[in-house]
Order: structure tokens, then sequence, then C-alpha cells
């Protein structure tokens, strides 16, 4: 019987962190540059084998600058911050791109991208809410959040509710009172899921603007197991919504925040995400977050 045989192909990657600070911390993303011949199966299959939160395809566009198609080890997903962040950094670092704006084609649609000083940022877009109140017609009520972070509503700021926020994909935004609060979630990961599944989010962005546990604007912790992350230490599309919330429900009357993540999962990765809002007539328009990336690693992927 004549065995069938089977062609393996390999192809480079990088693990580029993005959102570091001081050159250490950050995220991981992986970035597959000139993926213009890979299949979404393939795709899939490259960044499970990779095996971070999200990896990042570069191929070409013939509308934008650059096509991103991203995914999680499980799924595909329309937007990702940090692997954005990561991506056009390390595109900056070879040369591909030089200081000033460029653009991303993807699944949801084009993004404008801004390269200042090696360093990217990404356009998000206004923002758009939803009160605890509205969640009741999907099934989610606030106490089921509140249980899926092991927390009461005694643990939050008493300024803010707990917010569905979407600029582009959406999360439930949290505000606890203290780091020590932040600090000690206990997350019940397959709730987590179910209510992200309900809401159709991204996950959760819990955060606190506790002095005493960040000099910035804010630190936060994300959970999104709903795409295989428990926790991530950097999320360019999750500090968006946040920033937002931070000058529409907090009422800071300033346009650009710097967010904090990363603190206090375990390990700790700290991590930095600017945030700069355009603001017309007290309503943000739109908004672009950014930082810097750096490469650790170089890989071979077969697939």
């Amino acid at each position: 019987m004549k065995k069938t045989q089977v062609t393996t192909k390999t192809i480079p990657a990088q693990i580029v962190n993005g959102f570091v600070t001081g050159g250490i911390g950050g995220n991981p993303a992986g970035v597959v540059l000139d993926a213009d011949e890979l299949s979404d199966s393939e795709m899939l299959s490259i960044a499970a084998k990779i095996g971070l939160s999200e990896t990042a395809f570069v191929s070409s566009s013939d509308t934008e600058g650059f096509k991103l198609d991203f995914f999680t080890p499980n799924r595909r997903i329309a937007h990702c911050g940090h692997a954005t962040i990561a991506t056009f950094s390390y595109l900056a670092e070879l040369g591909r791109i030089s200081d000033g704006e460029t653009s991303k084609e993807t699944v949801d649609g084009p993004r404008k991208i801004s390269i200042k000083n090696g360093a990217a940022y990404m356009e998000q877009l206004a923002p758009k809410y939803r009160m605890p109140g509205d969640w009741e017609k999907d099934d989610v009520m606030l106490a089921d959040v509140l249980q899926s972070l092991g927390i009461n509503e005694s643990d939050l700021n008493i300024s803010i509710s707990p917010l569905f926020v979407n600029t582009g994909n959406s999360f439930i935004v949290v505000g606890v009172e203290d780091g020590n609060t932040l600090s000690g979630l206990k997350p019940d990961f397959d709730l987590i899921s179910v209510i992200s599944e309900k809401l159709d989010l991204i996950g959760y962005y819990v955060f606190t603007t506790d002095s005493n546990a960040t000099d910035k604007d804010a630190t936060t912790r994300m959970f999104a197991p709903r795409y295989a992350i428990d926790e991530e230490s950097a999320t360019g599309m999750a500090a968006g919504p946040l920033a937002c919330v931070l000058h529409d429900y907090l009422h800071i009357d300033k346009d650009k925040f710097l967010i904090e993540q990363g603190r206090f999962m375990e390990p700790a990765s700290p991590s930095l995400i600017t945030v700069e809002l355009s603001v017309e007539n007290g309503k943000v328009q739109n908004l672009m977050a950014g930082g810097h990336g750096k490469v650790s690693k170089s890989l071979s992927i077969d697939y």
C-alpha cells in the first residue's frame, strides 16, 4: 500500500513584545511577515503553535499600507492592540516604514497607524457604552460579573459603575477601589468566559486609579478566557476604552492618558500604553493607543 506523503512547510516568525516600558516587560505577540499565501486554517495552526495570546499575520493590501490578520490560539480576532504595536514597531525597525502615517486593513475595516520615533500608535473608534441594566436582556447581571471576579459591590470604585465599552472590540471595564483589591482578584475563568460569550466580549479590563498602586493614570488587569487568554500584560484595545471611561465618566479633563498593565499579574510584566483622545465639544471622536515594541526571539514554525 502506497503511503501518502505529507509536505511540511516552514515559515519564520518573530516574538515581539508590545508596549514595553524602559525596554523591558510588555506583552509578547507573534509576528509573521509576508503572509500573503497563507489560508485562514494555516494562520490558525501557526498561531496555535506559536502559543501566544495573539499572532499578527502581515500581507500586502490593495487599499491600505498593510493587511493584518490576527489569530489567538483558538480563533480569529478582529483587532489586537499589542500585536499591532509589535508589528509596526518591528516594521519600523526593519526600515519597511518610517515616521509618519500609514494604515492597516483588517476584517473590521481600515485603521490609521502613526509612527513616532519608532513607537507605533493605532486608531480606535469613538466609544459606545452599555450600562449594567442593559446587560439583563442578554441574561447577564452585575452580580454575575462581580462573582466572576471574586469581589463585592463594596470593592468597586464608588465613582463609576462597571461599563460595557466598545471602541472596535468590546470589553467590560470595572473600576476597583485600590491596588489591594486589584491584586487580590480571584477570577472564575469559566464564568468570565460564559459572560463574555453572552455579551460578545473580548474580556474584562479591571482598573484602579489608586495613587498608592501606580504613578500612572491607572493600573490594570485584563482577563479574556473566551479567547484562550486567562490574563495578559498589555492590551491596547482595552486601554482605549478605559481612557474613554476616565474622560467621560470620571471626568478627568485631559486628552492623553498613561495606562499601566501587568504589574499585578503572576509573573509580573509591567507594560505602558499611551492613549491620545481626539475630543470635540466634550465628546471623544476617536483615539490613538500606542507604545514601543521590542523583538525578543526568532522562530521557525512548521505548518
